[in-house]
């Protein structure tokens, strides 16, 4: 009889060498699940007659109905290449913008990327971004370009041209990694058409080539041309194709030879995703993905099923994890138990015994897990670097239950969908009742709300979207007293705009967004004096919290030491609620420059300590120019070039501002950037200004200064909203502070 393919995956997965774990990325609708499904038909777990069509992947009805990929779905099937069987761990990402979290979260789990580009749109803003993702997590690139029928039936390109075209995507991919990746990969990690790191194909049509494969077959260009020759019994030639190319097995054969085993990713990946010590016992058995070392597994997504409750989907990197063993979670500092250890068989899991490393597993029974978590055996670890997501959330709805009997419900719902999606923010605020979600722009928030209709079945009612700001101030302020409520207790804060080149650290991720530096971090301090800061002065760091940095520059203080965590939970506090509009403070450097302290304990506990440091903080501030930043968006808008001009008035009217005009052929690239606030509806405003025939995607977001003329009515408009009052110059809540 012959082997079911849940033993083959099982066998398979202990060999590293017969293992690589992958992911589809590409640019929204350049056609990665209709490719993933060929990929699956390949395998033989569904037909290769609907493949391409059944998008196996998009199993969810949102996903069927929109069109889009907007989770990242896992798959594990066996290839066979020169007689030896492969494991080959898929995860299908979304192109979409609004959900590049998931793309993100899905890079740590795997080793080798296969960039997919459309051959008539070639290399989109997406396809630069998720590449992007790739090369930080140390991920290995191939190229496959898709929808080569395009070319001959659409555009009827001859076989000069369309060799031009590909030469023009693949050095475009090209320039990219170079541009991109760290100095080591530059020249390694080039694709290259006659090596077969390049393949070519229609996933529609479920055909592909690639040199090696055609100098094997004796197949060539010509044969496709002739396939999609106007002659009649063109779909029986497009089938006959198929069967010579099959789209799975070129892309798998060139997978398997060009991205790397678990084992030689993980030399090079994990000195980049963990920052422990390299030479000790684990960290020699992370970089070996040794079966007999301590498990560690890191935790990518999280999946609430009815029947098995959370499944943790992600990667192990070390030790075999059995069913029923007893594991920590490294941050959230608790034992949970591996009640089962599952597999994936196309969507579906099969549950197993035990799972070797290098491998993409789901376990059962980590309670209170959440995506990026580390999970060992040993408590001891040091846990694998934050997933550092490339945007944050800048759109905000607040949302209550349309019944009153729902509310218990529907905070429980959102503890689960933020768990499920980490780049959603779910604040809940429960003394106010007001339940707020920030996500990534309108799309992502309606698909949430979707959800918790749909699949939670708690009917909400959500506001008008929210525009997220962040308050900063503008010079340096003299220093300012800030008194206890007992008065037996005085400190003396000054601030100062962040200097642009250590804020810059900040959004590269050289150096963490948030930490209390508690010993000698060598490795910032050395970043920080290559960005200019003097040696005595990165000493007197005490904090950094969302990127802002607290120093303590006092001297000869006694008790000092005693206080010190108090301070800098009262610099969180104000940094988390800005003076202005309680809004997020960026880009702020808090300096503690004096400090007269009360000499018995007693005098100088938290009630006096908190409000005394957030007093001076807020008063510094004022006194600094505190001004109000907002998102904005840089987008790339692509049309036909008869519209130029109602797609610059559009940018006008939305106090945009144009940044490059490139056109090609008859179409235009325009270059754009927007204030956030101002891009509600903007889709359907463009495509009703361009008759349906413009798109638009997100290239990057940066806060800026919002203009001079709009920062107090933005500044009131915010006030009004949470029922703010100011007192003194600060914003306050209507009742009293509690702390």
């Amino acid at each position: 009889m012959d082997e079911k393919v849940v033993d083959k995956i099982v066998r398979l997965s202990r060999d590293p060498a017969h293992i690589r774990n992958i992911c589809t990325s590409a640019h929204i609708d350049h056609g990665k699940t209709t490719f993933s499904d060929n990929l699956i038909a390949g395998a033989g777990m569904m037909s290769s007659e609907t493949a391409g069509r059944q998008l196996v992947l998009d199993f969810k009805p949102d996903e069927q109905a929109r069109g889009i990929t907007i989770d990242a779905a896992n798959v594990s099937m066996v290839h066979t290449l020169n007689n030896e069987d492969y494991l080959i761990n898929l995860i299908d990402t979304p192109g979409h913008v609004d959900f590049g979290g998931d793309v993100t979260r899905a890079m740590r789990a795997i080793d080798g990327t296969i960039l997919l580009v459309d051959s008539v749109e070639s290399v989109m803003p997406q396809t630069e971004t998720v590449l992007r993702q790739a090369l930080k997590e140390r991920v290995r690139p191939c190229l496959f370009i898709n929808k080569v029928d395009r070319l001959l039936k659409e555009l009827k390109l001859t076989p000069d041209k369309m060799q031009e075209r590909f030469l023009k995507i693949i050095t475009h991919v090209n320039k990219l990694i170079s541009s991109l990746a760290e100095p080591e990969y530059k020249e390694k990690w080039q694709i290259d058409v006659n090596n077969g790191s390049v393949s070519f194909g229609s996933a529609y049509h479920r055909w592909a080539l690639s040199i090696p494969y055609m100098k094997a077959t004796g197949l060539s260009f010509k044969d496709v041309i002739e396939t999609y020759s106007e002659e009649p019994g063109q779909e029986e030639r497009i089938k006959e194709l198929a069967k010579k190319a099959p789209l799975h097995k070129v892309v798998l054969n060139m997978s398997i030879r060009h991205h790397p085993n678990p084992k030689q990713a993980q030399e090079y990946r994990i000195p980049k995703l963990w920052h422990g010590e390299v030479e000790s016992e684990i960290g020699k058995s992370l970089l070996s993905c040794d079966p007999n070392g301590p498990v560690v597994f890191v935790c990518t997504k999280i999946v609430i099923d009815k029947n098995a409750g959370e499944v943790a989907a992600g990667r192990m990197f070390s030790g075999t994890v059995r069913q029923g063993q007893d594991l920590y979670l490294i941050n959230g500092k608790k034992q949970v138990r591996a009640q089962q250890v599952f597999v994936y068989n196309g969507p579906k899991r099969e549950q197993v015994d035990e799972m070797a490393p290098g491998n993409v597993i789901g376990l059962v029974g980590l309670r209170g897990v959440f995506s990026g978590e580390t999970v060992s055996s040993d408590p001891n670890i040091e846990p694998f670097e934050a997933i550092k997501h490339m945007f944050e959330p800048v759109v905000t709805k607040a949302i209550e239950a349309k019944r009153p009997s729902d509310l218990p419900k529907l905070v429980e719902v959102l503890r689960q969908v933020s768990k499920e999606d980490p780049t959603l923010v779910v604040e809940i605020n429960e003394e106010t009742g007001e339940h707020l979600i920030s996500g990534m722009g309108e799309l992502h928030l309606e698909v949430i709300e979707n959800r918790i209709l749909t699949d939670k079945g708690v009917e909400v009612k959500t506001s008008q979207p929210i525009v997220v700001y962040r308050e900063t101030i503008s010079r340096p302020s003299p220093e300012f007293e800030g008194k206890s409520p007992n008065k037996h207790n005085k400190f003396y804060m000054k601030v100062a705009p962040l200097p642009e080149a250590y804020a810059e650290l900040f959004r590269r991720g050289d150096i963490p967004s948030t930490m209390r530096l508690k010993k000698k971090e060598e490795a910032i301090w050395i970043k920080l004096e290559a960005a200019g800061m003097e040696g005595k002065l990165i000493r007197k760091i005490k904090e950094f919290f969302n990127g802002n940095m607290l120093l303590d520059v006092t001297r000869g203080q006694v008790y000092g030491g005693e206080v010190i965590e108090m301070v800098m939970d009262a610099f969180d506090d104000v940094m988390k609620f800005g003076p202005l509009t309680r809004e997020p403070c960026v880009n702020v450097m808090v300096s503690l420059a004096d400090m007269k302290l009360h000499e018995d304990a007693i005098h100088r506990g938290p009630a006096q300590v908190l409000p005394a440091v957030r007093e001076s903080i807020r008063g510094a501030m004022l006194l600094g120019g505190p001004q109000m930043f907002e998102p904005v968006q840089v987008l790339q808008i692509d049309a036909p070039s008869s519209y130029m001009g109602a797609i610059s008035k559009l940018i006008q009217n939305r106090r945009g501002q144009l940044l490059e005009m490139t056109q090609e052929g008859d179409m235009i690239t325009v270059k754009a950037k927007l204030p956030v606030a101002e891009t509600f509806g903007l889709t359907s405003d463009l495509r009703s200004s361009t008759e349906g025939r413009a798109s638009f995607s997100v290239l990057d977001q940066m806060f800026e200064k919002l203009p001079f003329e709009l920062q107090e009515k933005v500044a009131q408009q915010i006030r009004e909203r949470k029922g703010l009052k100011v007192i003194e110059g600060v914003a306050m809540p209507t009742r009293d502070e509690l702390s």
